[in-house]
């Protein structure tokens, strides 16, 4: 690790290290926050960090006081002098056994960063707070040439920026394009190709097209999803024999609140404390069941304080990662090595959640609760066959449990001090009489100084509508983590998100209808060049659909998708077997035989241990820890699935009797159709000869091979209507296929 200071005496040396100048993220001085403690924290912070009982020589460098210090006639910076600064001449010293960071870490620095130590010190060497622990004020707006492209505050921000680097926004995105983006952004499905008409035919209809797709039950079913990826929803327990548990109401609250437009601080209440509120109704009360989707075990031999233990510590993950973007995790068993978090921190926020009872869901393996309380029994959107009670986990309370200091993460040392409710020490207090309880931290993390919680959320609203935060770093706004590409616009954002009384739709509307957001995604050579990573938003990105989405989209354009909001899971095919190792109690899966197979990919039912097969080749998290940011692989599975998942293949099916049955009797006004239905545009000329090609080829082989023919169309449960001949619908379906399989199909352009 990077110990600056050795126990052997070392006596200052020049610099020997000629270290050319870098050019930094924006004109003007050295900033900490955004030039250096990027640098500190990740070869330094280790050795020379918060955590007090891993420091070595006593050398702090997170804090302005530490670096300063005294150590014993020598200090590691001295501001303005940086030939005094022990700092330097350990980064530049020429005798390997003094070099900092150690070469055994593997963490080299490198000469333009030694080269920002050496100016950062040579300008004073000033220390900032951590950006993302101080509160949000709303900056001025800055000034823009270009008025009429930057009309709205986002554009302001984003365009003040570009011209300070001599840079010029993408042009718009054509019509079609924008359909496309805009549909699948707030509803997870295709446009109609009549939207994108009406973009193009009027300019009002752009805004009142936002208008409506906010207000449509699909934006709630979009938003879900990922908030369930962040609350590591799932519909089995996890450890264990992986066992069914009764939830899917919380999923139901999710998708309702967001379409209701629940203020953000209210939708934070009932989750972690709907138990709680006054009179609480029972959808506060399923919301409440928030605190029971961790993890669980059920098996007859597990040692109840380590599980109890290990509830206390995910419950801590959990609300630090979703809410304040923070890796408190780290402090179960230490003192946090980069940020000021404790393990009493740590400790202290497990102790809101001690009187959450976690006992008595099950009974052997009984996969129902036995009992009302803690569970909830209420009455199932559907309007057909009569009403049915459904099961949900809710919180019931008990008397509060002594949470402890568990030295090293220790469940079995009781000798750690017993702590009461808190939050981070350093990061604004709670005011409550007496001991508080999750209303109080609820209200805590959506209170108007918490510096985090408007942060967190709105870059990670940036991210869903560009495929990156202005801060990359979705799960950590710690040192670990990234400085904001544009801090004054997320701060702009987090007070507006707070000042709208935390209105979700509002601050979705002001990044959609930004000239920012409807930029082509098209890159030039001069934007590769300029801004490779789009860093500065010279451009939209480009970057592939969820899992869900891919799955909702071909059941979309085969004419399949059932749009029943709510109720029970939906079980779509699955290889045969894929159940064989879950054992305590075997299973055996069973696909739905009904419309229930062509619901909507958030109503899925999600299996932990054995997530579906299409889920997994398109990284759709097991939702066993929080997820922000779902990695995107490159593999052939994911291609293979696309070709053979029967679902995948019934879609194609379906898009192939669409076809035969709405486009005009010709191979080339098919095709358009097609094009125009499943992406939106007009195919080009190679396009339709290759496409034409291709249906020849495919009519040949049928011809010759009638039965394989029959075999694709026996997959799946969707018959062909009276009339088609199936050797042609086979051709269309092999067609529709390959437009399923294809890039641009899976991408959001």
């Amino acid at each position: 690790m990077f110990c600056m200071i050795s126990e052997k005496r070392f006596r200052i040396v020049p610099l020997l290290v000629i270290i050319p100048t870098v050019q930094l993220a924006g004109a003007g001085e050295i900033q900490f926050n955004r030039d250096i403690r990027p640098i500190l924290s990740d070869h330094c912070f280790a050795c020379h960090g918060p955590d007090a009982n891993h420091r070595k020589s006593g050398l702090r460098l997170d804090i302005h006081e530490g670096a300063v210090a005294d150590l014993d006639g020598y200090s590691a910076v001295v501001p303005g002098a940086p030939a005094k600064s022990e700092l330097l001449a350990r980064i530049t010293t020429v005798h390997e056994e003094d070099l900092m960071p150690p070469l055994e870490t593997g963490k080299p620095l490198t000469d333009g960063e030694k080269k920002l130590l050496h100016d950062w010190i040579a300008q004073g060497a000033e220390y900032e707070a951590h950006w993302a622990y101080l509160p949000p004020n709303r900056p001025a707006l800055p000034s823009a040439d270009d008025r009429a492209w930057a009309s709205g505050a986002i554009d302001r921000f984003i365009m003040a920026r570009l011209e300070r680097a001599n840079l010029l926004p993408s042009p718009p995105a054509d019509a079609a394009t924008l359909a496309r983006r805009l549909h699948f952004d707030l509803t997870g499905l295709p446009p109609s190709p009549r939207l994108a008409k009406r973009l193009a035919e009027s300019s009002q209809a752009y805004t009142e097209v936002v208008d409506e797709l906010l207000a449509s039950p699909q934006f709630g079913e979009r938003l879900a999803s990922y908030w369930l990826d962040l609350v590591r929803y799932a519909d089995t327990v996890g450890y264990h024999g992986d066992q069914d548990h009764s939830i899917t109401p919380y999923r139901d609250w999710v998708i309702k609140a967001f379409n209701d437009n629940l203020p953000f601080d209210q939708f934070t209440a009932e989750q972690l404390a709907g138990d709680l509120l006054p009179g609480a109704t029972v959808n506060q009360k399923i919301a409440s069941g928030y605190n029971r989707l961790l993890q669980t075990s059920h098996e007859g031999g597990v040692q109840k304080k380590e599980y109890l233990a290990k509830y206390s510590a995910d419950r801590v993950r959990n609300v630090s990662n979703v809410w304040l973007g923070a890796t408190m995790g780290c402090a179960e068993c230490h003192e946090h090595k980069y940020d000021p978090f404790t393990q009493r921190d740590f400790y202290s926020l497990a102790a809101f959640f001690a009187d959450v009872n976690d006992d008595k869901t099950f009974k052997g393996t009984n996969t129902l609760p036995t009992k009302r309380e803690p569970e909830l029994l209420v009455a199932s959107p559907l309007t057909v066959s009569p009403a049915k009670l459904t099961r949900t986990m809710v919180t019931g309370r008990i008397q509060p449990r002594p949470i402890r200091i568990l030295l090293r993460g220790n469940w079995m040392d009781n000798s750690g001090e017993i702590v009461a409710p808190a939050v981070p020490h350093f990061l604004p207090s709670i005011n409550a009489a007496g001991r508080a309880n999750r209303l109080h931290l609820a209200r805590w993390l959506t209170a108007a100084n918490n510096p985090l919680t408007a942060r967190v959320f709105v870059n990670r609203l940036w991210y869903l509508f560009f495929g990156s935060g202005l801060t990359r770093s979705l799960d950590d706004t710690g040192s670990q983590g990234q400085w904001p590409t544009h801090p004054a616009l997320l701060d702009w954002l987090a007070v507006e998100f707070i000042e709208s009384r935390w209105d979700i739709k509002h601050i979705v509307r002001l990044i959609v209808t930004s000239s920012t957001y409807r930029q082509s995604s098209l890159v030039t050579q001069q934007l590769i060049k300029l801004d490779p990573e789009n860093r500065l938003y010279t451009r939209q990105g480009r970057f592939r659909f969820p899992a869900e989405t891919i799955r909702d989209n071909a059941l979309a354009l085969g004419g399949l998708l059932n749009d029943q909001m709510g109720g029970a899971v939906a079980k779509p095919y699955q290889p045969a077997g894929y159940y064989a190792p879950l054992n305590f109690p075997k299973r055996a899966y069973k696909a739905d035989v009904n419309a229930n197979q062509y619901r909507r990919a958030v109503y899925v039912h999600w299996q932990r241990q054995f997530l579906h097969p299409m889920f997994r080749a398109f990284d759709a998290p097991t939702r066993e820890e929080c997820t922000a940011q779902r990695p995107v692989s490159n593999t052939p599975l994911a291609a293979l699935t696309l070709m053979n998942d029967p679902t995948f293949i019934e879609a194609a099916k379906g898009f192939a009797v669409r076809i035969l049955t709405q486009a005009g009797p010709a191979d080339h006004e098919r095709l358009a159709w097609a094009w125009r239905t499943g992406l939106g545009r007009e195919p080009g000329r190679d396009e339709l000869a290759v496409a034409g090609s291709f249906l020849v080829e495919t009519r040949r082989r049928y011809a010759t091979d009638p039965n394989a023919a029959n075999e694709l169309l026996a997959v799946g449960m969707l018959q062909l209507p009276r009339g088609l001949v199936k050797q042609e619908a086979a051709v269309w379906t092999v067609l529709a296929q390959a437009l399923l399989n294809l890039s641009e199909t899976i991408t959001r352009n």
